[in-house]
């Protein structure tokens, strides 16, 4: 270890002990916390606070390293095998203990058992029974997701979970030729992603079954997104909130149209066309919420939150970052999926990209926008991402107002669009958003938006589920 590095100052991976404990209990939480996280190192021989080098005396210093290797190896299950050396500092000696990243998690002091034994994040603070449980679902290389529940679905309810799944992909599809190359996914594709158990012909649910179906609130009380507007910067004073419960893909899109809702939209000439421009590149903003979603941990507690202020839109999911990954990796492109099955479905759904590419094509294409950076927070317990809102122009309106005031040739278009899919509607109470976008010529974003304001000016509104129900004129104000 390098002298600047013995120097850096006591953190989450490097902790500092003037002498060696009579009981090694004392230390032994913090070699338990390295090998459950992503390893560390215990300097002994160096103040904590002064980093004062004392060192030991160099004719016992060999069997207190035998000591510390012992008292490790016997006090830790499973076991842990320290890399213990001796550097010279100055004339002193001082004890450097390696704790690698253990493969066998959850490591705890035997003594104290697992549940009281088990610790993380280089604290002496116990692992709550949610994180014990993430613990043992890495230590053997699983995920909460594919963790069969006693739930048994029948053939009819598969083939609904499929078809659904079809839908809710056609109508978020950006791309009309791509359409007819999406395949409907069947029971077998089920079980290769790990939703469906086969039990001798009886199939059993998993948990990502259970969340893509959004059914089984009580089974998953956290497993919702709470969106919020707040007035100013700070989490004081709301100006609206909502709360987005069933499958999470339509989670997701519901809080994306949340966002579209209350943020700016300006306007540009594309050729012949009117084109809405948001103040948060659209993309990124379902990426980032869909990327909350796939990779929170279902074990935390706590939901989802989505919280747009007048500086910026926060995003915030529980669970912790895995061990192996940090905030620069993830800037590079590394990536580790926590719910793999859900992961499986969300890249068939065009809902995810690429493993690992969504955060740097989040910075690239905030760049090109010609926004702040956004920033990655590590909480410990939960981790949020930041995006920061662009400074609006005067031609710029909240999609939220109710502001109609204008009577310039944009306003015109808009009231035109906005008849034709009225009529569209009444000529066809079941039409989808999917199928006004084609008839109108104009974005899946911009027809959600408008009929959100429709909806907001109860001119219209939505009788029945969101799959089977149709829209209902309530007002023949046009």
């Amino acid at each position: 270890m390098r002298v600047d590095e013995l120097f850096s100052g006591e953190s989450v991976n490097i902790e500092y002990k003037q002498s060696v404990p009579d009981k090694s209990i004392r230390y032994m939480n913090t070699v338990v916390a390295f090998a459950n996280g992503s390893g560390g190192k215990l300097v002994f021989g160096i103040q904590d606070k002064t980093l004062k080098v004392v060192g030991f005396p160099k004719d016992n210093i060999f069997q207190i390293v035998d000591d510390i290797t012992n008292a490790i190896y016997d006090s830790c299950e499973p076991k842990i095998t320290p890399i213990v050396g001796i550097q010279d500092i100055d004339g002193e000696s001082v004890i450097v203990v390696e704790i690698l990243p253990g493969m066998q998690r959850p490591y705890f002091v035997k003594s104290l058992g697992i549940d009281k034994g088990t610790f993380v994040s280089g604290t002496t603070r116990r692992t709550e029974r949610y994180m014990l449980q993430e613990l043992i679902l890495k230590g053997t290389n699983r995920s909460f997701d594919q963790q069969e529940t006693n739930i048994i679905v029948s053939e009819h309810e598969i083939s609904n979970f499929c078809d659904k799944i079809y839908e809710h992909t056609l109508e978020i599809s950006q791309n009309f030729r791509a359409n007819a190359s999406i395949q409907k996914i069947s029971k077998n594709q089920l079980i290769s992603w790990k939703l469906l158990i086969d039990r001798k012909g009886c199939y059993h649910a998993t948990n990502g079954y259970l969340l893509l179906e959004g059914e089984e609130e009580e089974t998953f009380p956290e497993a919702f997104i709470q969106c919020a507007v707040f007035k100013g910067n700070v989490r004081d004073v709301f100006i609206t909130r909502k709360e987005f419960k069933g499958p999470l893909y339509q989670q997701i899109q519901d809080a994306y149209n949340f966002v579209l809702q209350h943020i700016n939209i300006g306007s540009e000439i594309d050729g012949l066309f009117r084109k809405d421009t948001y103040e948060l590149p659209i993309s990124v903003i379902r990426e980032v919420i869909a990327n909350a979603v796939c990779h929170r941990s279902y074990l935390s507690p706590g939901k989802i939150q989505v919280a747009l202020f007048d500086d910026r839109l926060e995003v915030t999911s529980p669970g912790m970052l895995d061990n192996d990954i940090t905030i620069e990796k993830m800037k590079s492109g590394l990536s580790k999926i926590r719910n793999k099955s859900i992961a499986a479905v969300f890249a068939y759904m065009n809902i995810i990209e690429g493993w690992g590419s969504g955060i740097p094509r989040m910075f690239h294409e905030t760049k090109k926008y010609g926004l702040q950076e956004p920033k990655l927070i590590d909480m410990g317990s939960d981790f949020r991402v930041n995006l920061y809102r662009k400074v609006q122009t005067i031609e710029s309106r909240l999609v939220s107002s109710d502001d109609t005031n204008d009577t310039n040739d944009t306003n015109d278009t808009n009231d035109t669009k906005r008849i034709e899919l009225l009529n569209l509607i009444e000529a066809n109470p079941k039409i989808t958003q999917m199928k006004l976008r084609d008839e109108l010529s104009i974005s899946i974003a911009t027809v959600k938006r408008m009929m959100a304001d429709l909806q907001a000016e109860g001119i219209v509104k939505r009788k029945g589920s969101s799959r089977s129900g149709e829209w209902v004129i309530i007002s023949s104000k046009k």
